[in-house]
């Protein structure tokens, strides 16, 4: 049954009082007036949970216990708990308002687990894959959930590590080829030849099967890069709504997208000592090669920023992260599907109809862009971070305006 709002009481002195929770959701310009009074209907019902079971409500703020609040709700009123999930979201905010107080509530979520590897030989190998060949986190952690797969399926056989054939490397990758792509099937293989390599390096193996491994022959730049011309660009740019914190941020983001060309792995990096405000700097790392450069901070760029630091990004955000997501716990973005999502969501709003809208579209569409406008591709590969120059010749083949110009004549 719904609470008249003025009536929301709390049996902790300590919790925010309504008026506490209205002039903080106000000054985050998030909520409307009719979803403050639905919210705060919900934080009630909550709120008499917590009495009726002697629960201190601030410590009861976490995603596991509201849910058990929800279902004991639910059974309560004879209601579906999955017809419940506004309380969640109410409750979230709640917590985000103890935050802004100081009033320290718990994680919402605990601590994501450290990744471990699943094994002693899987660990010995993440460490030969880091210390010898130099690959970065992302890569280890790929590879080790390849070979992971190829345990699963040795173990299916009944084989070990020191038993395996190259029979038993066949049968797995022609399994995974009826299943999925050529280039991931290639990137298996490519994986467990160099699996087999550390095998036979470390004494488990007797025999090195690593130049028996065969992949899908995936011809290089067997497709272009898929791009958005840049007038499509300029349509996702001025699509954004930059009224709102939301609409700041996401706008921010790509820009530098589309400026730069970055990927996702560089804007969910990007931290507040990339920026020299001063020098007029903006320091990246290009996380799948370790790639370090400056750049410099063009001045469209440095306002999005200014103004999503000063008017979108939560002040007490508890990362240095400069992007966050923007509900609590306002932690930094995890994966790159998110930056796909905002891409996507905005070339909605700017009916954008292209095939392929991935997180890199627009890291493709600026490279086109600079061979377009003459820059040599030795500089576009520099910027990119490549580690093959050859790289950049994929880009060649996308750069429209250019080739329109070298086109031959049509026999007639």
């Amino acid at each position: 049954m719904p609470v008249h709002v003025d009536h929301i009481t709390a049996a902790d002195s300590a919790a925010p009082t309504p008026d506490d929770i209205r002039r903080i959701w106000s000054s985050e310009r998030r909520l409307g007036a009719g979803t403050t009074i639905v919210y705060l209907n919900r934080i009630q019902q909550f709120r008499t949970y917590c009495a009726l079971h002697g629960l201190v409500e601030r410590e009861e703020l976490t995603l596991e216990r509201v849910g058990r609040f929800i279902d004991w709700y639910a059974e309560r009123r004879g209601l579906d708990p999955l017809s419940l999930q506004l309380s969640r979201t109410a409750l979230l905010s709640l917590s985000r308002v103890y935050h802004r107080l100081g009033l320290a509530p718990p994680d919402w979520r605990p601590p994501r687990p450290a990744r471990v590897p699943r094994t002693l030989l899987l660990a010995q190998y993440a460490a030969y894959l880091t210390q010898h060949r130099g690959n970065p986190e992302v890569t280890v952690h790929k590879k080790l959930d390849h070979i992971g797969k190829l345990q699963d399926h040795l173990i299916q056989v009944g084989k070990e590590w020191h038993s395996m054939q190259l029979t038993d490397v066949d049968a797995f990758l022609v399994g995974r080829a009826a299943r999925y792509s050529r280039s991931h099937v290639s990137d298996l293989a490519c994986t467990v030849r160099c699996f087999a390599r550390f095998l036979h390096w470390s004494g488990l193996s007797a025999v090195d099967i690593s130049e028996a491994v065969i992949a899908p022959v995936q011809r290089r730049h067997e497709r272009p890069r898929r791009a958005l011309s840049w007038d499509d660009v300029k349509r996702l740019l001025m699509a954004v709504d930059r009224s709102n914190p939301l609409g700041l941020r996401d706008y921010a983001i790509l820009l530098l997208m589309s400026t730069y060309g970055f990927g996702a792995g560089e804007i969910i990096r990007l931290q507040f000592q990339d920026i020299d405000w001063d020098s007029g700097m903006l320091s990246v790392l290009r996380p799948k090669t370790g790639v370090a450069f400056t750049l410099p901070l063009l001045p469209p760029i440095a306002k999005a920023l200014a103004e999503y630091l000063r008017h979108g990004r939560p002040a007490d955000t508890p990362t240095r992260h400069l992007f966050v997501q923007l509900k609590m716990p306002l932690e930094p973005f995890a994966a790159s599907s998110a930056i796909r999502h905002i891409l996507m969501k905005h070339a909605k709003i700017a009916g954008i109809d292209a095939p392929f809208l991935g997180s890199h579209v627009l890291r493709h569409s600026h490279a086109a862009r600079q061979i377009d406008l003459g820059t040599r591709p030795q500089v576009v590969s520099d910027i990119l971070g490549h580690r093959d120059r050859d790289s950049v010749s994929a880009y060649v083949r996308i750069a429209t305006a250019s080739l329109r110009e070298i086109s031959l004549p049509v026999p007639t």
